[in-house]
C-alpha cells in the first residue's frame, strides 16, 4: 500500500498511531498537522520560502505535506526548528511563579457531582429528568446545583492550568518536541515518538481490584467492621465517601493502639500495591487503558504521570502544583529515555464493547511524596 497523505490520515482518524512511531513519513505527517493553523502555516512557509497554490487550510495541509515529502530529512529539520522556536515563545509568555501561586489558592478538590461524565450530562440526569416540579428544581440551585457547578468549574480550572505547567516541564527538555497547535492524541514527541500525556493518580478502583486479587476485603467494608469493634459510631445512611472519611477521622482522633494499627495496616496495603505497580508498570498501564471512560476512549500512545501522596492518597491532587517535586522526577525520566527500547514500551489491551485488540506504546512516571 502506498503510504501517501490519505494513508496516514486514515490511520490517525482510526487512532492507530503505533506506525507513526517507527516511520519517518508518518512522523512528518504528524508534525505537519501540528502547524496546520492559518497563522502558523503562513509563518512557516514564509520563513522557509515555500510557495503553496492552495488557500483552504485542509488543502494546504495536503499540499504542504507533499512538498515536505520531497526531502524527508531536511523537512524534519526545518519543522523541528520552527516548532522549537514557537514553543520557546509560548514558554516565555507564561508566568510560572504567578500561575503556581494561583493554583495554591484552591484548598479543596471536590467536584460536587459525577466528574467522570460531562457537567451537562450530570445536570440533566440528576435534575432535569428527575424533578417534575418547577419550584423544587429552582430550590436546588441554592442547595445543590450551584455547589456542583462551582466544584466542577474550579476543579476543571485547576486541572487545566496545572497540566499546562506540567507540559512545560516536558517541553523544556531537549529530547521533547512539542506540538505547536493542539493535535488530538498527541501532546509532544519524545525522541520522535508521539505521546499523549495523562496526569492521574493511583486509581481507587485499581486499588480495589488489587485488594481483591490479594484476598483483602473492600476498604470500606474493612473499616466498618473495625469501627464496630472499636465502638465508633458513624452515619450509616451517608454516602460511602463520607462514611469512609468519618471513620478514618474518628480513628485518628481516638488515636489508641487499635485504631492506629487499623489505619497503619490499610496504609501499608496501599503502599504494597503502589510498590508492585512501580516494579511492573505495564500492569497498571494496561489497566488504565482498559478502564478508561467510554466517552474519552483512545488507543494512542500514552505517557502516564501517576502522582501519589503516601501520607494521604486523597491529597495526591496537590502534587500537580508541586514543581519542586515534579520537575526533577520528570527530567530524570526524560534523561534516561534514550535507553528505552520501543518493544519494551508496547502494551496490548482490549476494551469492553470493542472486538479488536489494541496496541500502543506507553510508560508510567511515578511521582511519589
Amino acid at each position: 500500500m502506498i503510504k501517501n497523505f490519505s494513508y496516514w490520515k486514515k490511520l490517525y482518524e482510526n487512532q492507530q498511531l503505533t506506525e507513526f512511531s517507527t516511520d519517518n513519513i508518518g512522523l512528518l505527517w504528524l508534525k505537519t498537522k501540528s502547524i496546520v493553523r492559518k497563522a502558523l502555516i503562513t509563518e512557516f512557509i514564509t520563513a522557509n520560502s515555500i510557495a503553496l497554490k492552495e488557500t483552504a487550510l485542509g488543502k494546504q495541509f495536503v499540499e504542504l505535506f507533499e512538498v515536505l515529502c520531497k526531502d524527508i530529512n531536511h523537512s524534519h529539520q526545518i519543522l523541528d526548528a520552527y516548532i522549537k522556536q514557537k514553543n520557546a515563545s509560548q514558554v516565555a509568555e507564561l508566568n510560572t511563579e504567578q500561575l503556581v501561586s494561583e493554583l495554591y489558592k484552591l484548598k479543596n478538590f471536590e467536584w460536587g457531582g459525577d466528574y467522570q461524565n460531562s457537567l451537562d450530562k450530570f445536570l440533566v440526569s440528576r435534575y432535569v429528568k428527575t424533578h417534575e416540579s418547577y419550584n423544587i428544581l429552582v430550590s436546588k440551585f441554592e442547595t445543590e446545583i450551584n455547589v456542583a457547578v462551582q466544584g466542577y468549574v474550579l476543579n476543571s480550572w485547576y486541572n487545566h492550568w496545572s497540566s499546562i505547567l506540567i507540559e512545560h516541564i516536558f517541553k523544556s527538555h531537549s529530547a521533547v518536541l512539542p506540538t505547536v497547535g493542539q493535535i488530538k492524541s498527541v501532546d509532544f514527541f519524545i525522541n520522535n515518538i508521539p505521546f499523549d500525556l495523562k496526569v492521574t493518580y493511583l486509581p481507587a478502583e485499581y486499588i480495589k481490584c488489587k485488594r481483591k486479587e490479594k484476598g483483602l476485603p473492600v476498604e470500606l467494608t474493612f473499616l466498618k467492621k473495625k469501627a464496630k469493634e472499636a465502638q465508633i459510631i458513624f452515619d450509616k445512611q451517608a454516602k460511602n465517601i463520607d462514611i469512609f472519611y468519618e471513620i478514618v477521622e474518628k480513628m485518628k482522633d481516638k488515636n489508641d493502639d487499635y485504631c492506629t494499627n487499623v489505619l497503619t495496616n490499610l496504609k501499608n496495603e496501599k503502599l504494597e500495591i503502589l510498590k508492585e505497580a512501580q516494579e511492573n508498570p505495564k500492569i497498571l498501564a494496561k489497566w488504565l487503558y482498559e478502564n478508561q471512560g467510554e466517552m474519552r476512549f483512545g488507543s494512542e500512545n500514552r505517557l502516564f504521570l501517576v502522582l501519589v501522596d503516601t501520607e494521604d492518597f486523597n491529597n495526591s491532587w496537590k502534587l500537580k502544583r508541586n514543581l519542586d517535586l515534579l520537575k526533577p522526577t520528570i527530567l530524570d525520566y526524560l534523561d534516561s529515555f534514550l535507553t528505552q527500547k520501543i518493544d519494551d514500551l508496547k502494551v496490548s489491551f482490549s476494551y469492553k464493547g470493542k472486538t479488536q485488540t489494541f496496541t500502543a506504546l506507553t510508560d508510567i512516571i511515578f511521582v511519589v511524596k
